[in-house]
């Protein structure tokens, strides 16, 4: 096992005996099962594109409202406030985006898993077909990656990960906690210095926050693949 993902070099079985590729009706039935594959998959990643669209129009939205109430109200205590309220709403709609795409990115993982084993199985029916296959059809990690066409993932880069767009969400969901902690920090009385290094440490443990919680969420999801493979329960 490697990155969390077994080592699979060719045909999954499905069950303790394997499905009867004999059979006629077998063509038809995994051709069905991958176009629902990949139906699933375009709605998750619709779903995402629209989360994140929703995300950073609003984004965009609480700034012009700042922008233009911060005169209106000569930034004062009442701007202060107003501030707070944007933020934090800003704040919240971005770590549920977040949360979101990190399960989009983790479902889709089982989704290209299950085409990937869904080409196993074309491969046992008309072997050498492999070769005329861009995507994989093994569930090693190099399997995963050339189906994600993405093979930097088999010797992943700190770069790969902050170009994703959960990475993204997250960082900019973290300048906004750190903005917020740092309102905060002068509200309660803390200089210029004082405010930006507590926005400093809110955008940090933010950032934290959010890398471990995507750290949990693969794992779980690496092993719900393994039990499915391995002809557990599966997810």
């Amino acid at each position: 096992m490697e990155h969390g993902l077994p080592r699979a070099a060719g045909p999954t079985p499905a069950g303790p005996a394997g499905p009867d590729l004999d059979d006629p009706r077998a063509p038809q039935l995994l051709a069905t099962e991958h176009w629902s594959l990949l139906a699933t998959r375009s709605l998750t990643w619709s779903e995402a594109f629209s989360r994140t669209s929703m995300f950073l129009s609003t984004l965009s939205a609480a700034t012009v409202a700042l922008a233009l109430a911060g005169p209106a109200m000569a930034f004062g205590s009442a701007f202060s406030l107003f501030a707070l309220i944007v933020l934090s709403v800003t704040m919240f709609l971005g770590a549920a985006t977040f949360v979101r795409l990190t399960q989009v990115n983790n479902e889709d993982l089982l989704w290209v898993a299950g085409m990937n084993m869904l080409r196993a199985s074309y491969v046992e029916m008309v072997p050498g077909i492999e070769a005329r296959f861009i995507a994989g059809h093994t569930l090693d990690v190099a399997g995963i990656s050339r189906s994600f066409g993405a093979i930097d993932v088999i010797r992943p880069s700190v770069l790969h990960f902050l170009v994703t767009t959960p990475a993204v969400v997250g960082v900019i969901s973290s300048a906004i906690g750190g903005v917020i902690g740092g309102l905060v920090g002068a509200i309660l009385g803390a200089d210029m210095s004082g405010a930006i290094l507590v926005g400093l440490v809110v955008f940090v443990a933010s950032a934290a926050g959010f890398s471990g919680y995507a750290w949990r969420e693969g794992a779980r999801y690496r092993e719900r693949l393994t039990a499915m493979v391995g002809g557990g329960k599966g997810p």
